[in-house]
């Protein structure tokens, strides 16, 4: 991911590196703060994938989401999943690029009104437009192993143990740039107000970087749409979340 190189704004890439690198689990590059030592609860570390950064929640707490459920199967089976699990395609588990790992997610299908009730344990589906990957078993129970995807509405089904709440639960945010110098921050947000798009600047401490974050947005769909539709001005833009 790239951003429009502006005086002062820094290349996120740089961002990227510094936040943290990948590994390769089950198939699916991701970051597990488990094997870095990081007292963050296991999952919760911000990961990339094909060049664009996920910064899962540490809470699922009144969690919802519409969007494009798939499933995964044989080529997977017995494969370490990203939490660390052999995955089981016949298993009640999920994949999703944010929610906490444990979140049980009440998945119902809109064309037919069926719901199960699954365990995150994997990240992903990293394909445009899909919000969960579900297993053999779960997507035959839903009605959809033959099409091979859905319409799904996803609600959070009780609090994740060990997780704690969070201050902006359901607020997502699309970054454009990171600046050196808090001035150029404030510029390109404020150019951004007055085109009529929300932005606020946020101080990486960590890393000593002015981030500049379009939003808030509802869902984490819409933030991608959003995302997507900046590509022109912004190439690059990432999704993150409070």
């Amino acid at each position: 991911m790239r951003v429009l190189l502006k005086p002062g704004l820094l290349c996120v890439l740089l961002i990227l590196a510094l936040a943290g690198s990948g590994c390769s689990l089950g198939g699916r590059k991701a970051t597990d703060a488990a094997r870095t030592g990081s007292k963050q609860p296991r999952g919760t570390k911000p990961y990339t994938i094909r060049g664009k950064t996920y910064y899962p929640l540490l809470t699922a707490d009144n969690f919802r989401e519409n969007g494009i459920a798939s499933w995964y199967g044989p080529d997977f089976h017995g494969k370490l999943t990203a939490n660390g699990e052999r995955y089981d395609m016949y298993g009640m588990t999920a994949a999703h690029k944010i929610l906490p790992f444990g979140t049980q997610i009440k998945v119902t299908n809109k064309n037919n009104g069926r719901s199960i009730v699954v365990r995150i344990n994997d990240r992903g589906p990293f394909v445009a437009n899909r919000i969960i990957d579900l297993t053999h078993t779960g997507a035959e129970k839903l009605g959809m192993l033959g099409p091979g995807t859905a319409p799904v509405i996803l609600e959070s089904v009780g609090a994740v143990p060990g997780m704690r709440d969070g201050d902006l639960e359901g607020r997502f945010y699309v970054q454009v740039g990171a600046f050196g110098k808090k001035v150029n921050a404030d510029g390109l947000a404020a150019r951004m107000q007055s085109a009529g798009t929300p932005a606020r600047v946020v101080y990486a401490e960590n890393v000593g970087f002015w981030r500049v974050q379009a939003g808030p947005y509802p869902s984490l769909n819409r933030a991608e749409d959003a995302g997507q539709s900046m590509q022109g001005l912004y190439p690059g833009n990432f999704i993150v979340s409070d």
